[in-house]
């Protein structure tokens, strides 16, 4: 099957795509974009978030198929600028500068669900960043300094920098 897809911005075209396969997989082993993590292939932790005609979803519970026509985003394309001369997006600034990037498996799918919230949500409270980030796991951090990375993103969206 070949599935036509816009990914960051750029329209790709896939061939050979198998019927079970998820927007994951071709994600990462077919289109070379690591970023998305393979942890459960089930939708339970959040570490393979992009976002799908600007939705957050699990990647690993898409197929490949069904990304046909459609737009997705990933961690990679949230820096701005071209290739090689990215600028971070300030959620990924946020993340590095906090200390909230341990192992790092986690933090793609982190970094996009934050990025969702603060768009929606340019000041959310402790509530909201636990609530949004709920369907995401970490094993290392202990959540704080993710907290710390999403407060210290807001902050800076909030003054324009």
């Amino acid at each position: 099957m070949r599935v036509n897809v816009t990914v960051n911005g750029s329209k790709e075209t896939v061939d050979d795509v198998w019927e079970g396969e998820s927007l994951l997989y071709l994600l990462r082993e077919r289109m070379g974009l690591p970023g998305s993590k393979n942890a459960c292939e089930q939708g339970e932790c959040g570490s393979c978030t992009v976002y799908l005609d600007g939705v957050p979803a699990c990647a690993c519970l898409v197929a490949a198929g069904q990304a046909e026509g459609r737009e997705v985003r990933t961690v990679e394309g949230l820096a701005e600028g071209q290739p090689g001369d990215e600028r971070l997006d300030p959620v990924q600034q946020a993340f590095l500068e906090t200390g909230a990037v341990q192992c790092g498996f986690c933090t793609p799918g982190l970094i996009v669900q934050s990025h969702d919230l603060i768009e929606r949500n340019p000041a959310p409270s402790d509530a909201e960043i636990r609530e949004a980030l709920a369907g995401n796991l970490c094993r290392c951090t202990g959540y704080e300094k993710i907290l710390d990375a999403v407060r210290l993103a807001a902050r800076r969206k909030a003054s324009g920098k």
